[in-house]
Formats: structure tokens, sequence, C-alpha cells
């Protein structure tokens, strides 16, 4: 990392989870050895994380396992935190799958519609694999007492910092790239558990999310139903109503390769599923976000939790 002083923590429920080989030099490993329980592994691990750094440590900043951060990710992911008012920073992913498949590069264009969430001001919310907060705001919020019993660490984090009446800076320049790759039925699990837990955590975000692409959806397939029946003007209308979210798509790609210099070949090759595929994405959107109204339960790396708030 391009920062003059950290430590990397690398945690996990047991060592069989660490794969040999991928640890570099100079590395803690912190096993949190934690029982079933309905808090999510992911949240354990943090937590003992959290209890392992040093106490000269002034800034926490969280990661997964499946980014792969370039060298400016932590200098630029701690910057925002020197600003007044702001409690908490994050990035998000950007999937390039290398080589890719379908499903893959349509995981990619379906998430990256919300990094429009994100931006100037006080984000929404916060993605936990790259966040960053104070050390002593982190206590100031309680997130570790906040964090017992949590299925997700971010929304929780995040809902913490807001009632302190800080905000969430986004940090475009910690973009992170993930080379993850799934097939269809992977791609539906992991999206509609995502949408499960926002229903949860985050009602207000989820329901206008819901309301959005019904009515999107609802007018593009009206378009093309007139459009079928003869009427010439339902034509331009479905142009009108593709032509915004195609171009919003390729603006995305266009910025993160700016954040991403170092996977411009990548780029150069797929970007543009960003702009054609939108409008399929959209009916995923939609598709997903009804399928997670049902049930409270959701399933991670193979363990059963019960949302609750």
């Amino acid at each position: 990392m391009d920062y003059p002083n950290y430590e990397l923590i690398v945690t996990a429920r047991s060592a069989q989870d660490i794969p040999p080989g991928v640890l570099p030099s100079g590395v803690r490993v912190v096993l949190a050895h934690a029982e079933e329980s309905q808090t999510a592994e992911k949240v354990q691990n943090l937590l003992a994380a959290v209890r392992a750094s040093r106490k000269q440590t002034q800034i926490f900043a969280f990661a997964d396992s499946d980014g792969r951060v370039t060298r400016r990710w932590l200098r630029a992911l701690v910057a925002p935190l020197a600003e007044p008012g702001v409690g908490a920073s994050t990035a998000f992913r950007w999937f390039t799958p290398e080589p890719p498949t379908f499903w893959s590069l349509m995981r990619g264009v379906w998430d990256a519609v919300s990094v429009s969430r994100l931006g100037p001001g006080d984000s929404s919310f916060a993605w936990g694999g790259a966040m960053a907060i104070r050390k002593e705001t982190f206590f100031e919020a309680r997130i570790p007492e906040r964090w017992t019993s949590a299925i997700s660490d971010d929304y929780t984090l995040a809902a913490a910092v807001h009632a302190l009446g800080l905000k969430i800076a986004f940090a475009p320049g910690a973009l992170t790239p993930s080379f993850d790759r799934v097939g269809m039925r992977r791609f539906f699990s992991w999206a509609i558990r995502q949408m499960k837990i926002t229903r949860f955590y985050k009602p207000v975000l989820w329901w206008l999310a819901l309301l959005a692409h019904f009515f999107y959806c609802g007018g593009m397939a009206a378009s093309i139903w007139a459009s079928i029946a003869g009427n010439r003007l339902a034509e331009w209308a479905l142009i009108a109503q593709l032509s915004p979210g195609m171009l919003k798509g390729l603006n995305r790609a266009i910025l993160a390769k700016a954040a991403l210099p170092e996977y411009e070949p990548w780029f150069k090759r797929h970007a543009w599923v960003h702009a054609i595929w939108t409008p399929i994405a959209t009916w995923l959107w939609l598709i997903i976000l009804i399928a997670s109204a049902f049930g409270s339960t959701i399933e991670w790396r193979g363990r059963q939790y019960r949302l609750r708030v």
C-alpha cells in the first residue's frame, strides 16, 4: 500500500478458511474461532480483528477477500476522513472478471447501478469491502455493540455513523476491482441475498428501487407492446426510455476506467456491456427485487441466518 504506516490484519473464522500461499509477508492473522450464532461470520471475524489491532491505531479500514485493491487504495479511502463532518468513508467494487463469462459480466452491469447512489455529499450507505472510520468514531458510535447479532457489517456501521449526525464520504479513488466469476445460479442467489439484506436494513432504499424499476419496466413493456401493435410513436418512446439508462451505464464505465487506469485493457474490451446490457439488467433488478420481497432467511457461506434489525 502507498501509505506511510499501517498494519495488515487478515481475519477468518479458522485457519482452514485461508488458502495456502496467499498471505503476504508481515501480515498478522487473527482467527475468530467463533461459535455458531445469528451474528454473521464476517461480523464476528471483523470484531476479532478490531480487538487484536494495535493500541496506537487511529483508523480502521475494512476490505473483503475477493477485492484486488490497488496500491493507492488505502490512501484514497482514508483521505475523506480529514474533512469536517465526515464520520466514515466508502468506495465500491467493480467486477472485472478475466476471462469473463456472460453472467459474470451481467453481474457487473447489475451491480454497478448501485454506484449511482454514491457521490458528493453524504452517501446513504457504505460498502463493507472498502470502508474506513476513525477509531474514536468507531467506538463513539458503539459499533461493536451494534454489530453483536448483526448480519450486515456495512449497513449497521452506516446507520451508527448517521446516528451521530456525521456523513459518509465517497472515495472513488478506492474503487475495488474483483476478478470473481459466477454462473447463473450463483448470480441470482448472491443478488437476492444482497437485496434481502437491503430490505431489512435499508427498507426505504429497497422500496424506492422496487417502485422505480416497476414503473420503468412497466413503461418499457407498454412501449414494446404498442410498437408491436403498429404504433410508430411507441418506438420513439422506447428509445427515449432506454437511452438515458444506457448512457448512464456507459458513463459509469468511463468513470471507473479513470479510477482504475491499470485495468484500461479490460475496459477497452468489455466496457461496452455497461451500455448495451443495461436494459436487460433493469429487468433483472425487478425480478431480483420481487424475489427478495419474500422470506427473512438467507444463506451465506453455507450458513443460514434469520434477518432481524
